[in-house]
């Protein structure tokens, strides 16, 4: 993260850490942590830092890096976000072994879940700055496998360096429609309403933004949000002018351009509702792959419950429901302890901050409140006044040692390690048991309604 020119450090800071933060993005600023600063006051804290570095080393900032950023991502459906973040905040620590201040949010807006870390390029002790080296991203890549693969989570294996596919194809289904496949959907939609001729489907494409230019044989059209014009002939078979009229006039039949995606079974799924499929239009060959799909996923079921000895349904019913409730124990005491460090860590930084700021607020109120003094120290005092504000919300009397935080943090620290390799067996334990307690329960409610069936097939008889 380079200081832009026209902005100042603060802004620049700010800017990149209120984007990480984005409340739509990490449900509400509930899955941010952060290592010796406040996630509310970073910015300033990471520019006041800078500041002391510059007095007490009597250097100047050649580069114009303020601080790095590093963004981690995780196979979708894998891990929680309170581990993602867990997962992020430890890949900081080891690969900045405690020397630089950092925050870590965790997105949760997108299919998979990704951290943002966003670390200061200054030490803590403001005598240092963080020097990047050749070969730098790949270690932290390196870094970011091995604990992953600690927390029993997938990585990339011989990942693809260089490659040189375009982003759009790395969007695959979710990059935005091209002019050309918009231009295709509207004659889609205008022949499905069987205009009366050519000049009737010309105008319905008029009505809908589009300008029609005729020069000699070839027609274009073009809209407003489209810089150039699309030749008709350009859009592929079954969309030039003389399959358009064809199809008008009932010689041939108009087949949409639709992109098919391939149907590719997963392991150990659920099965596949197939009357639900049909009837949102399902053809017979999507029914019959549906059909030998539930087949293997059944035989997979029912080898699971044999190795388990679960072939009792009450048995398995009560199984899960013990597997759920274990998780969910888990889960509560890990979340308490993340929120009791969290409320550590903010507490601990605003202790610290208030000792630094303290001689330069007391400065700033023997000038009477100057706009000038505030101008020129005004991290130093947006610190101050945060610490203040969060000591008063406490309702504390007497503020804790650093030293007696730092043990209990320490402590819990540990706590939660230790509970997280059950929480991890417990998870993967309780997926399971409902997925296939899930098929059964399929099953069973299928062979229930075909019985109905055939009992009243014999009452009419």
């Amino acid at each position: 993260m380079h200081h832009q020119k026209g902005k100042s450090i603060l802004q620049c800071l700010g800017e990149r850490i209120d984007y990480s933060k984005n409340k739509e993005k990490t449900a509400q600023e509930q899955y941010i942590s952060a290592y010796e600063c406040d996630a509310k006051t970073a910015a300033a804290e990471f520019a006041l830092a800078k500041r002391e570095y510059g007095i007490l080393s009597g250097r100047e900032q050649k580069s114009n890096v303020i601080a790095y950023q590093i963004r981690q991502s995780f196979k979708p459906g894998e891990v929680t976000p309170e581990e993602a973040n867990q997962i992020g905040y430890e890949l900081a620590m080891r690969f900045l072994k405690g020397k630089h201040a950092f925050i870590v949010c965790t997105h949760v807006d997108k299919k998979h879940l990704h951290n943002h870390v966003i670390f200061n390029s200054t030490t803590l002790d403001c005598t240092w700055k963080f020097k990047d080296f050749l070969g730098s991203g790949r270690a932290v890549g390196r870094l970011s496998d091995i604990i992953c693969l600690e927390h029993g989570l997938s990585i990339i294996k011989n990942p693809k360096r260089y490659s040189h596919s375009t982003y759009d194809k790395w969007l695959g289904d979710k990059k935005k429609p091209s002019h050309r496949e918009l231009l295709r959907g509207a004659i889609d939609d205008i022949l499905a309403k069987q205009p009366g001729g050519f000049d009737a489907f010309l105008q319905m494409l008029n009505e809908i933004g589009y300008t029609t230019v005729r020069r000699g044989k070839n027609i274009s059209f073009r809209h407003p949000d489209c810089k150039s014009s699309i030749r008709m002939n350009s859009l592929g078979g079954g969309y030039t002018e003389a399959d358009i009229r064809a199809a008008l006039a009932g010689e041939r039949q108009h087949t949409p351009k639709k992109k098919r995606n391939p149907l590719e079974p997963q392991r150990d799924s659920l099965l596949i509702d197939i009357q639900r499929k049909m009837d949102e239009g399902k053809g017979t060959g999507y029914v019959n792959w549906a059909k030998k799909f539930n087949i293997k996923q059944m035989a997979q079921t029912v080898n699971y419950l044999r190795e388990h000895g679960l072939m009792d349904y009450d048995v398995l019913k009560q199984k899960a429901a013990d597997a759920t409730g274990r998780y969910n124990r888990l889960s509560d005491k890990i979340k308490a302890a993340e929120k009791r460090m969290a409320e550590i860590a903010v507490l601990k930084t605003q202790i610290i901050n208030y000792s630094k700021t303290r001689d330069v607020y007391a400065a700033y109120r023997k000038s009477g409140y100057s706009k000038k003094f505030l101008a020129e120290h005004e991290s130093d005092i947006l610190l101050h006044k945060a610490a203040k504000k969060a000591f008063d919300e406490s309702g504390m009397t007497k503020l804790p040692t650093v030293k007696s935080l730092q043990a209990e943090y320490a402590d819990l620290l540990a706590k939660k390690k230790a509970a997280y390799t059950e929480y991890r067996t417990a998870r993967e334990e309780m997926k399971e048991l409902l997925l296939h307690k899930s098929n059964i329960d399929r099953m069973l409610e299928k062979e229930d309604v075909t019985h109905d069936e055939q009992k009243k097939r014999h009452e009419r008889k």
